[in-house]
Protein backbone atom coordinates (compact mmCIF):
# COMPACT_ATOMS: atom_id res chain seq x y z
CA UNK A 1 0.00 0.00 0.00
CA UNK A 2 1.08 3.63 -0.49
CA UNK A 3 1.47 6.05 2.47
CA UNK A 4 -1.13 9.04 2.53
CA UNK A 5 2.28 11.44 1.21
CA UNK A 6 2.68 9.29 -1.95
CA UNK A 7 -0.82 8.49 -3.08
CA UNK A 8 -1.89 10.15 -6.49
CA UNK A 9 -4.18 12.81 -5.68
CA UNK A 10 -1.85 13.69 -2.26
CA UNK A 11 -0.62 16.79 -1.90
CA UNK A 12 2.72 15.01 -1.69
CA UNK A 13 2.31 13.76 -4.81
CA UNK A 14 0.70 16.68 -5.92
CA UNK A 15 4.22 18.61 -4.84
CA UNK A 16 6.67 16.21 -6.75
CA UNK A 17 4.58 16.46 -9.99
CA UNK A 18 4.71 19.78 -10.42
CA UNK A 19 8.08 19.80 -9.83
CA UNK A 20 8.97 17.86 -12.57
CA UNK A 21 9.43 14.27 -10.62
CA UNK A 22 7.53 11.28 -11.60
CA UNK A 23 4.18 10.30 -11.59
CA UNK A 24 3.55 7.43 -9.00
CA UNK A 25 3.67 4.31 -11.03
CA UNK A 26 0.41 1.99 -11.55
CA UNK A 27 0.30 -1.67 -11.59
CA UNK A 28 -0.12 -2.52 -15.37
CA UNK A 29 -3.34 -4.89 -15.78
CA UNK A 30 -2.67 -8.89 -15.06
CA UNK A 31 0.72 -7.81 -13.44
CA UNK A 32 -0.01 -8.87 -10.23
CA UNK A 33 -0.37 -12.95 -10.97
CA UNK A 34 3.48 -12.97 -10.55
CA UNK A 35 4.02 -10.98 -7.87
CA UNK A 36 4.94 -12.37 -4.28
CA UNK A 37 1.62 -13.26 -2.83
CA UNK A 38 0.54 -14.78 -6.11
CA UNK A 39 3.20 -16.47 -7.64
CA UNK A 40 2.74 -20.20 -6.01
CA UNK A 41 -0.78 -20.38 -6.88
CA UNK A 42 -0.52 -19.35 -10.60
CA UNK A 43 2.53 -21.79 -10.77
CA UNK A 44 0.31 -24.31 -8.98
CA UNK A 45 -2.55 -23.91 -11.21
CA UNK A 46 -0.36 -23.80 -14.25
CA UNK A 47 1.02 -26.92 -13.57
CA UNK A 48 -2.31 -28.71 -12.53
CA UNK A 49 -3.84 -27.57 -15.80
CA UNK A 50 -0.56 -28.87 -17.55
CA UNK A 51 -0.16 -32.54 -16.26
CA UNK A 52 -4.11 -33.25 -16.65
CA UNK A 53 -3.94 -32.16 -20.62
CA UNK A 54 -0.89 -34.16 -20.93
CA UNK A 55 -2.62 -37.12 -19.34
CA UNK A 56 -5.62 -36.63 -21.62
CA UNK A 57 -3.72 -36.22 -24.81
CA UNK A 58 -1.06 -38.96 -23.43
CA UNK A 59 -3.97 -41.68 -22.99
CA UNK A 60 -4.68 -41.32 -26.52
CA UNK A 61 -1.46 -42.06 -27.84
CA UNK A 62 -0.68 -45.21 -26.01
CA UNK A 63 -3.84 -47.08 -25.38
CA UNK A 64 -3.39 -49.00 -28.42
CA UNK A 65 0.15 -50.33 -26.66
CA UNK A 66 -2.58 -51.04 -23.60
CA UNK A 67 -5.17 -52.72 -24.95
CA UNK A 68 -2.53 -55.07 -26.50
CA UNK A 69 -0.55 -55.84 -23.62
CA UNK A 70 -3.13 -56.01 -21.47
CA UNK A 71 -5.10 -58.54 -23.55
CA UNK A 72 -5.76 -57.69 -27.11
CA UNK A 73 -8.79 -57.85 -28.95
CA UNK A 74 -10.39 -59.26 -26.09
CA UNK A 75 -9.86 -55.57 -24.64
CA UNK A 76 -11.34 -53.64 -27.21
CA UNK A 77 -14.79 -53.76 -26.08
CA UNK A 78 -13.06 -51.71 -23.36
CA UNK A 79 -11.54 -49.28 -25.31
CA UNK A 80 -14.38 -46.06 -25.78
CA UNK A 81 -14.95 -46.74 -21.98
CA UNK A 82 -11.37 -45.29 -21.07
CA UNK A 83 -12.65 -42.31 -22.36
CA UNK A 84 -16.18 -42.50 -21.97
CA UNK A 85 -15.88 -43.02 -18.12
CA UNK A 86 -13.36 -40.22 -17.96
CA UNK A 87 -15.88 -37.75 -19.09
CA UNK A 88 -18.88 -39.17 -17.17
CA UNK A 89 -16.81 -38.97 -13.33
CA UNK A 90 -16.14 -35.65 -14.60
CA UNK A 91 -19.46 -34.73 -14.79
CA UNK A 92 -20.00 -35.49 -11.14
CA UNK A 93 -16.56 -33.87 -9.94
CA UNK A 94 -16.87 -30.55 -11.50
CA UNK A 95 -20.25 -30.18 -9.30
CA UNK A 96 -19.21 -31.57 -6.29
CA UNK A 97 -15.71 -29.30 -6.35
CA UNK A 98 -18.02 -26.54 -7.08
CA UNK A 99 -20.25 -26.74 -4.38
CA UNK A 100 -18.20 -27.61 -1.62
CA UNK A 101 -15.57 -24.64 -2.75
CA UNK A 102 -18.54 -22.42 -1.88
CA UNK A 103 -19.52 -23.96 1.17
CA UNK A 104 -16.36 -24.49 2.99
CA UNK A 105 -13.03 -23.03 0.38
CA UNK A 106 -11.21 -24.22 -2.66
CA UNK A 107 -8.77 -26.10 -0.71
CA UNK A 108 -10.43 -28.83 0.55
CA UNK A 109 -11.99 -29.75 -2.84
CA UNK A 110 -8.41 -29.23 -4.82
CA UNK A 111 -6.79 -31.47 -2.42
CA UNK A 112 -9.59 -34.16 -2.90
CA UNK A 113 -8.94 -33.46 -6.33
CA UNK A 114 -5.81 -34.18 -6.69
CA UNK A 115 -5.90 -37.06 -3.96
CA UNK A 116 -8.37 -38.96 -6.71
CA UNK A 117 -6.05 -38.14 -9.88
CA UNK A 118 -2.94 -39.13 -8.81
CA UNK A 119 -4.76 -42.69 -7.27
CA UNK A 120 -6.11 -42.72 -10.56
CA UNK A 121 -3.11 -42.66 -12.24
CA UNK A 122 -1.67 -45.15 -10.32
CA UNK A 123 -4.04 -48.00 -10.74
CA UNK A 124 -3.92 -47.16 -14.07
CA UNK A 125 -0.32 -47.78 -14.62
CA UNK A 126 -0.30 -50.71 -12.32
CA UNK A 127 -3.63 -52.31 -13.65
CA UNK A 128 -3.88 -55.70 -15.07
CA UNK A 129 -6.51 -55.82 -17.33
CA UNK A 130 -8.52 -53.16 -19.27
CA UNK A 131 -11.50 -52.57 -16.71
CA UNK A 132 -8.80 -51.94 -14.14
CA UNK A 133 -7.38 -49.45 -16.54
CA UNK A 134 -11.13 -47.84 -16.77
CA UNK A 135 -11.71 -47.85 -13.16
CA UNK A 136 -8.61 -45.95 -12.65
CA UNK A 137 -9.56 -43.31 -15.64
CA UNK A 138 -12.94 -42.89 -13.46
CA UNK A 139 -10.97 -41.80 -10.87
CA UNK A 140 -8.66 -39.68 -12.50
CA UNK A 141 -12.20 -38.22 -14.20
CA UNK A 142 -13.77 -37.17 -11.09
CA UNK A 143 -10.27 -35.29 -9.64
CA UNK A 144 -9.69 -33.89 -13.28
CA UNK A 145 -13.75 -32.47 -13.18
CA UNK A 146 -12.67 -31.06 -9.54
CA UNK A 147 -9.26 -29.38 -10.31
CA UNK A 148 -11.15 -27.45 -13.77
CA UNK A 149 -13.41 -26.27 -11.43
CA UNK A 150 -11.86 -25.01 -8.42
CA UNK A 151 -9.25 -23.58 -10.91
CA UNK A 152 -11.84 -21.08 -12.26
CA UNK A 153 -12.90 -20.51 -8.45
CA UNK A 154 -8.88 -19.81 -7.73
CA UNK A 155 -9.02 -17.21 -10.55
CA UNK A 156 -12.38 -15.34 -9.70
CA UNK A 157 -11.41 -15.63 -5.83
CA UNK A 158 -7.94 -15.10 -6.07
CA UNK A 159 -7.13 -12.32 -8.37
CA UNK A 160 -8.64 -9.12 -8.81
CA UNK A 161 -10.20 -8.11 -11.76
CA UNK A 162 -8.43 -6.78 -13.76
CA UNK A 163 -5.99 -9.50 -13.35
CA UNK A 164 -8.58 -12.55 -14.17
CA UNK A 165 -8.20 -12.13 -18.13
CA UNK A 166 -4.44 -12.72 -18.04
CA UNK A 167 -4.65 -15.88 -15.60
CA UNK A 168 -7.70 -17.36 -17.91
CA UNK A 169 -5.23 -16.69 -20.81
CA UNK A 170 -2.19 -18.43 -19.28
CA UNK A 171 -4.54 -21.17 -18.17
CA UNK A 172 -5.63 -21.45 -21.82
CA UNK A 173 -2.06 -20.82 -22.83
CA UNK A 174 -0.76 -24.03 -20.19
CA UNK A 175 -2.24 -26.22 -22.85
CA UNK A 176 0.12 -25.26 -25.57
CA UNK A 177 2.77 -27.80 -24.70
CA UNK A 178 1.18 -30.71 -23.71
CA UNK A 179 -0.92 -30.36 -26.99
CA UNK A 180 2.44 -29.77 -28.98
CA UNK A 181 4.75 -32.39 -27.11
CA UNK A 182 2.62 -34.26 -25.15
CA UNK A 183 1.41 -37.55 -27.92
CA UNK A 184 5.09 -37.22 -28.82
CA UNK A 185 6.82 -37.34 -25.54
CA UNK A 186 4.58 -39.94 -24.44
CA UNK A 187 5.06 -42.35 -27.36
CA UNK A 188 8.73 -41.96 -26.29
CA UNK A 189 8.21 -42.54 -22.66
CA UNK A 190 6.09 -45.89 -23.51
CA UNK A 191 8.49 -47.00 -25.71
CA UNK A 192 11.18 -46.34 -23.66
CA UNK A 193 9.85 -47.30 -20.42
CA UNK A 194 6.48 -49.21 -21.41
CA UNK A 195 2.97 -47.23 -21.05
CA UNK A 196 2.57 -47.91 -17.02
CA UNK A 197 5.48 -45.01 -17.32
CA UNK A 198 3.46 -42.39 -18.66
CA UNK A 199 0.24 -43.12 -15.84
CA UNK A 200 3.16 -43.36 -13.04
CA UNK A 201 5.66 -40.16 -13.79
CA UNK A 202 2.65 -37.82 -13.31
CA UNK A 203 1.54 -38.81 -9.91
CA UNK A 204 4.95 -36.66 -8.04
CA UNK A 205 4.75 -33.75 -10.59
CA UNK A 206 0.76 -33.70 -9.57
CA UNK A 207 1.68 -33.64 -5.75
CA UNK A 208 4.06 -30.86 -6.53
CA UNK A 209 1.60 -28.61 -8.03
CA UNK A 210 -0.83 -29.73 -5.12
CA UNK A 211 1.67 -28.01 -2.87
CA UNK A 212 2.36 -24.96 -4.88
CA UNK A 213 -0.81 -24.27 -5.29
CA UNK A 214 -2.00 -24.95 -1.73
CA UNK A 215 -0.78 -21.99 -0.11
CA UNK A 216 -2.62 -19.69 -1.86
CA UNK A 217 -5.71 -21.56 -2.25
CA UNK A 218 -6.11 -21.74 1.80
CA UNK A 219 -6.30 -18.15 2.11
CA UNK A 220 -9.43 -17.91 0.24
CA UNK A 221 -11.74 -17.32 2.56
CA UNK A 222 -15.62 -19.91 2.20
CA UNK A 223 -18.87 -18.51 1.84
CA UNK A 224 -22.60 -19.89 1.31
CA UNK A 225 -23.21 -20.11 -2.30
CA UNK A 226 -26.83 -20.55 -2.44
CA UNK A 227 -29.68 -22.76 -0.97
CA UNK A 228 -28.66 -26.26 -2.37
CA UNK A 229 -28.15 -28.99 -0.46
CA UNK A 230 -24.93 -31.42 -0.92
CA UNK A 231 -26.81 -34.84 -0.95
CA UNK A 232 -29.60 -32.80 -4.02
CA UNK A 233 -26.69 -31.54 -6.19
CA UNK A 234 -24.60 -34.74 -5.61
CA UNK A 235 -27.89 -36.45 -6.74
CA UNK A 236 -27.95 -34.42 -9.74
CA UNK A 237 -24.89 -34.49 -10.93
CA UNK A 238 -25.38 -38.20 -10.66
CA UNK A 239 -28.40 -38.69 -12.74
CA UNK A 240 -26.62 -36.33 -15.03
CA UNK A 241 -24.05 -38.66 -15.84
CA UNK A 242 -26.34 -41.50 -16.40
CA UNK A 243 -28.65 -39.83 -18.92
CA UNK A 244 -25.11 -38.49 -20.76
CA UNK A 245 -23.90 -42.20 -20.56
CA UNK A 246 -27.24 -43.73 -21.97
CA UNK A 247 -27.30 -40.91 -24.64
CA UNK A 248 -23.54 -41.46 -25.52
CA UNK A 249 -23.77 -45.11 -25.41
CA UNK A 250 -26.73 -44.90 -28.10
CA UNK A 251 -24.44 -42.65 -30.33
CA UNK A 252 -21.82 -45.21 -30.08
CA UNK A 253 -24.16 -47.43 -31.68
CA UNK A 254 -24.30 -45.97 -35.33
CA UNK A 255 -28.03 -47.81 -35.78
CA UNK A 256 -30.85 -45.23 -36.32
CA UNK A 257 -32.84 -47.09 -33.74
CA UNK A 258 -31.05 -47.64 -31.07
CA UNK A 259 -29.79 -43.78 -31.52
CA UNK A 260 -32.89 -42.44 -31.19
CA UNK A 261 -34.23 -44.66 -28.04
CA UNK A 262 -31.38 -44.16 -26.20
CA UNK A 263 -30.85 -40.49 -26.89
CA UNK A 264 -34.51 -40.08 -25.83
CA UNK A 265 -34.02 -42.08 -21.99
CA UNK A 266 -30.83 -40.32 -21.62
CA UNK A 267 -32.75 -36.98 -22.16
CA UNK A 268 -35.32 -37.89 -19.72
CA UNK A 269 -32.67 -39.37 -17.59
CA UNK A 270 -30.25 -36.57 -17.49
CA UNK A 271 -32.30 -32.91 -18.85
CA UNK A 272 -34.18 -32.50 -15.28
CA UNK A 273 -30.74 -32.78 -13.54
CA UNK A 274 -29.08 -30.25 -16.22
CA UNK A 275 -31.74 -27.83 -15.76
CA UNK A 276 -30.72 -28.48 -11.53
CA UNK A 277 -27.24 -28.18 -11.62
CA UNK A 278 -27.41 -25.15 -14.19
CA UNK A 279 -28.83 -21.12 -13.38
CA UNK A 280 -32.16 -20.89 -14.44
CA UNK A 281 -32.83 -19.99 -18.12
CA UNK A 282 -29.65 -21.85 -19.09
CA UNK A 283 -31.23 -23.85 -21.83
CA UNK A 284 -32.82 -20.75 -23.18
CA UNK A 285 -30.66 -18.60 -22.92
CA UNK A 286 -32.50 -16.28 -20.51
CA UNK A 287 -30.46 -12.68 -20.88
CA UNK A 288 -27.41 -12.50 -18.94
CA UNK A 289 -25.03 -15.06 -17.61
CA UNK A 290 -27.41 -17.96 -18.53
CA UNK A 291 -26.70 -16.67 -22.17
CA UNK A 292 -23.21 -16.42 -22.00
CA UNK A 293 -23.06 -19.78 -20.88
CA UNK A 294 -25.83 -20.97 -23.61
CA UNK A 295 -23.09 -19.34 -25.90
CA UNK A 296 -20.02 -21.06 -24.36
CA UNK A 297 -21.87 -24.85 -24.74
CA UNK A 298 -22.69 -24.30 -28.15
CA UNK A 299 -19.68 -23.20 -29.48
CA UNK A 300 -17.88 -25.66 -28.13
CA UNK A 301 -19.89 -28.29 -29.33
CA UNK A 302 -19.58 -26.68 -32.49
CA UNK A 303 -15.76 -26.74 -32.32
CA UNK A 304 -15.00 -29.80 -31.19
CA UNK A 305 -17.41 -31.65 -32.92
CA UNK A 306 -16.05 -30.16 -36.73
CA UNK A 307 -12.66 -30.66 -35.04
CA UNK A 308 -13.24 -34.65 -34.64
CA UNK A 309 -13.64 -35.45 -37.90
CA UNK A 310 -11.18 -33.11 -39.54
CA UNK A 311 -8.34 -35.46 -39.90
CA UNK A 312 -10.87 -38.01 -40.90
CA UNK A 313 -11.91 -36.12 -43.98
CA UNK A 314 -8.51 -34.93 -45.22
CA UNK A 315 -6.36 -38.36 -44.88
CA UNK A 316 -9.84 -40.74 -45.74
CA UNK A 317 -11.36 -38.51 -48.38
CA UNK A 318 -9.20 -35.88 -49.49
CA UNK A 319 -6.32 -38.58 -49.00
CA UNK A 320 -3.93 -36.15 -47.95
CA UNK A 321 -1.17 -37.50 -45.09
CA UNK A 322 -1.73 -37.97 -41.26
CA UNK A 323 1.24 -34.80 -41.41
CA UNK A 324 -1.32 -32.36 -42.67
CA UNK A 325 -3.91 -33.41 -40.30
CA UNK A 326 -1.93 -33.14 -37.59
CA UNK A 327 -0.64 -29.53 -38.47
CA UNK A 328 -4.07 -28.66 -38.71
CA UNK A 329 -4.91 -29.62 -35.21
CA UNK A 330 -2.00 -27.91 -33.83
CA UNK A 331 -2.62 -25.08 -36.08
CA UNK A 332 -5.83 -24.92 -34.38
CA UNK A 333 -4.36 -25.18 -30.49
CA UNK A 334 -1.54 -22.63 -31.05
CA UNK A 335 -4.62 -20.05 -32.54
CA UNK A 336 -6.97 -21.34 -29.29
CA UNK A 337 -3.70 -19.50 -27.09
CA UNK A 338 -3.60 -16.78 -29.14
CA UNK A 339 -7.24 -15.88 -29.27
CA UNK A 340 -6.63 -16.05 -25.50
CA UNK A 341 -4.34 -13.03 -25.45
CA UNK A 342 -6.18 -11.42 -27.81
CA UNK A 343 -9.10 -11.62 -25.81
CA UNK A 344 -6.81 -10.50 -22.51
CA UNK A 345 -5.58 -7.11 -24.60
CA UNK A 346 -9.25 -5.96 -25.75
CA UNK A 347 -11.89 -6.89 -23.01
CA UNK A 348 -11.06 -4.12 -20.91
CA UNK A 349 -11.46 -2.11 -23.86
CA UNK A 350 -13.95 -3.60 -26.05
CA UNK A 351 -17.99 -4.35 -26.10
CA UNK A 352 -17.71 -7.91 -24.47
CA UNK A 353 -20.82 -9.14 -26.44
CA UNK A 354 -18.89 -8.11 -29.95
CA UNK A 355 -16.21 -9.62 -28.67
CA UNK A 356 -17.53 -12.77 -28.11
CA UNK A 357 -20.13 -12.75 -31.00
CA UNK A 358 -16.34 -11.62 -33.54
CA UNK A 359 -15.12 -15.38 -32.06
CA UNK A 360 -17.96 -17.25 -32.43
CA UNK A 361 -18.76 -15.52 -36.49
CA UNK A 362 -14.85 -16.68 -36.65
CA UNK A 363 -15.19 -20.38 -35.60
CA UNK A 364 -18.82 -20.66 -37.94
CA UNK A 365 -16.79 -19.40 -41.21
CA UNK A 366 -13.91 -21.97 -40.02
CA UNK A 367 -15.73 -24.95 -40.30
CA UNK A 368 -17.38 -23.44 -43.86
CA UNK A 369 -13.69 -23.26 -44.72
CA UNK A 370 -12.35 -26.83 -43.67
CA UNK A 371 -15.64 -28.08 -44.97
CA UNK A 372 -15.18 -26.87 -48.41
CA UNK A 373 -12.00 -29.08 -49.07
CA UNK A 374 -14.55 -32.15 -49.03
CA UNK A 375 -16.59 -30.98 -52.07
CA UNK A 376 -14.05 -28.09 -54.06
CA UNK A 377 -10.69 -29.39 -55.34
CA UNK A 378 -8.66 -26.73 -53.38
CA UNK A 379 -5.12 -27.39 -51.31
CA UNK A 380 -5.05 -29.11 -48.20
CA UNK A 381 -3.68 -26.54 -46.55
CA UNK A 382 -7.06 -24.20 -46.97
CA UNK A 383 -8.00 -26.67 -43.43
CA UNK A 384 -5.33 -25.63 -41.79
CA UNK A 385 -5.62 -21.92 -42.49
CA UNK A 386 -9.32 -22.73 -41.59
CA UNK A 387 -8.21 -24.31 -38.36
CA UNK A 388 -6.38 -21.90 -37.29
CA UNK A 389 -9.32 -19.07 -37.93
CA UNK A 390 -11.21 -21.38 -36.00
CA UNK A 391 -8.71 -21.57 -33.07
CA UNK A 392 -8.62 -18.01 -32.84
CA UNK A 393 -12.14 -17.45 -32.86
CA UNK A 394 -13.07 -20.08 -29.45
CA UNK A 395 -10.02 -18.57 -27.98
CA UNK A 396 -11.29 -15.17 -28.01
CA UNK A 397 -15.28 -16.20 -26.76
CA UNK A 398 -13.78 -18.72 -24.79
CA UNK A 399 -12.12 -16.75 -22.21
CA UNK A 400 -14.33 -13.79 -22.73
CA UNK A 401 -17.90 -15.85 -21.59
CA UNK A 402 -15.93 -16.71 -18.95
CA UNK A 403 -15.68 -12.74 -17.72
CA UNK A 404 -18.91 -12.62 -18.44
CA UNK A 405 -20.20 -15.67 -16.11
CA UNK A 406 -18.17 -14.28 -13.14
CA UNK A 407 -18.82 -10.45 -13.83
CA UNK A 408 -22.69 -11.12 -13.07
CA UNK A 409 -21.84 -13.85 -10.57
CA UNK A 410 -22.81 -13.13 -6.55
CA UNK A 411 -20.04 -13.16 -4.43
CA UNK A 412 -19.96 -16.61 -2.69
CA UNK A 413 -21.37 -18.35 -5.32
CA UNK A 414 -18.17 -18.45 -7.72
CA UNK A 415 -17.94 -22.37 -7.24
CA UNK A 416 -21.47 -22.86 -8.80
CA UNK A 417 -20.39 -20.45 -11.39
CA UNK A 418 -17.00 -22.13 -12.15
CA UNK A 419 -19.25 -25.61 -12.13
CA UNK A 420 -21.67 -24.67 -14.76
CA UNK A 421 -18.96 -23.16 -17.23
CA UNK A 422 -17.13 -26.18 -16.79
CA UNK A 423 -20.84 -28.69 -17.28
CA UNK A 424 -21.24 -26.82 -20.47
CA UNK A 425 -17.86 -27.00 -21.31
CA UNK A 426 -17.67 -30.88 -20.99
CA UNK A 427 -21.16 -31.82 -22.26
CA UNK A 428 -20.44 -29.60 -25.10
CA UNK A 429 -17.57 -31.89 -26.09
CA UNK A 430 -18.73 -34.85 -25.09
CA UNK A 431 -22.13 -34.64 -27.09
CA UNK A 432 -20.29 -32.51 -30.46
CA UNK A 433 -18.34 -35.54 -30.70
CA UNK A 434 -20.76 -38.00 -30.03
CA UNK A 435 -23.61 -36.74 -32.09
CA UNK A 436 -21.32 -36.53 -35.17
CA UNK A 437 -19.92 -39.73 -34.54
CA UNK A 438 -23.66 -40.51 -34.93
CA UNK A 439 -24.41 -38.56 -37.76
CA UNK A 440 -21.30 -40.23 -39.97
CA UNK A 441 -22.39 -43.94 -38.35
CA UNK A 442 -26.61 -43.57 -39.65
CA UNK A 443 -25.15 -41.60 -42.80
CA UNK A 444 -22.79 -44.50 -43.93
CA UNK A 445 -25.17 -47.42 -42.73
CA UNK A 446 -27.65 -45.95 -45.06
CA UNK A 447 -25.09 -45.96 -47.90
CA UNK A 448 -23.68 -42.52 -47.95
CA UNK A 449 -20.26 -41.39 -48.55
CA UNK A 450 -17.96 -40.46 -45.76
CA UNK A 451 -17.46 -37.28 -47.25
CA UNK A 452 -21.08 -36.67 -47.32
CA UNK A 453 -21.55 -38.16 -43.71
CA UNK A 454 -19.05 -35.52 -42.51
CA UNK A 455 -20.28 -32.94 -44.64
CA UNK A 456 -24.08 -32.92 -42.58
CA UNK A 457 -21.56 -32.97 -39.45
CA UNK A 458 -20.05 -29.53 -40.61
CA UNK A 459 -23.57 -28.25 -41.51
CA UNK A 460 -24.95 -29.30 -37.95
CA UNK A 461 -22.04 -27.67 -36.21
CA UNK A 462 -22.49 -24.57 -38.42
CA UNK A 463 -26.33 -24.12 -37.09
CA UNK A 464 -24.88 -24.46 -33.48
CA UNK A 465 -22.54 -22.02 -33.99
CA UNK A 466 -25.16 -19.85 -35.20
CA UNK A 467 -27.56 -20.19 -32.31
CA UNK A 468 -24.49 -19.51 -30.26
CA UNK A 469 -23.91 -16.10 -31.88
CA UNK A 470 -27.60 -15.36 -31.69
CA UNK A 471 -27.34 -16.37 -27.77
CA UNK A 472 -24.31 -13.58 -27.15
CA UNK A 473 -26.64 -10.97 -27.98
CA UNK A 474 -28.21 -11.51 -24.78
CA UNK A 475 -25.28 -11.59 -22.44
CA UNK A 476 -25.31 -8.65 -20.57
CA UNK A 477 -27.35 -8.07 -17.52
CA UNK A 478 -27.69 -7.04 -13.89
CA UNK A 479 -25.29 -8.58 -11.12
CA UNK A 480 -26.58 -11.92 -9.63
CA UNK A 481 -27.52 -13.59 -12.58
CA UNK A 482 -26.15 -16.76 -11.37
CA UNK A 483 -27.78 -16.41 -7.68
CA UNK A 484 -29.19 -19.64 -6.67
CA UNK A 485 -33.10 -20.19 -7.36
CA UNK A 486 -35.52 -22.79 -6.88
CA UNK A 487 -36.78 -25.24 -8.84
CA UNK A 488 -40.22 -27.55 -9.09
Amino acid sequence: MHDDADAPGSDGANRENRAGGARPRRRAAGAAVWDHEHRRLTIGLLLVISITAFEALAVATVLPATATDLGGAASLGWYGWVFSGFMLANLVGIPAAGLLADRGGPARPFVVGCVLFAFGLVVAGLASSMPVVVAGRIAQGFGAGALSSIAYVAVVRGYAAVDQPRMLALLASAWVVPGLVGPSAAAALAHQFGWRSVFLLLVPLTAIAAALAMKGLGSLAPSSGGDDSPPASMRAALQLAVGAGIALLGAESHALLATVACAAVGIAIGLPALRRLLPVGTLRASPGAPAALATKGLVTFAFFGAEAFLPLALTTVRGESMVMAGVALTAGTLAWTTGAWIQERLVSRVDRVALVRTGVAMVAVAIVGAGSVLVVESPGAVAIASWALAGLGIGVSYSTTTLIVFETTLEGGEGRAASALQLVNVLGVAFGTGIGGAVLGIATGLGGSQGMGIAVIDAVMVGAALLGFTAAGRSPCSVGSLAVASRA
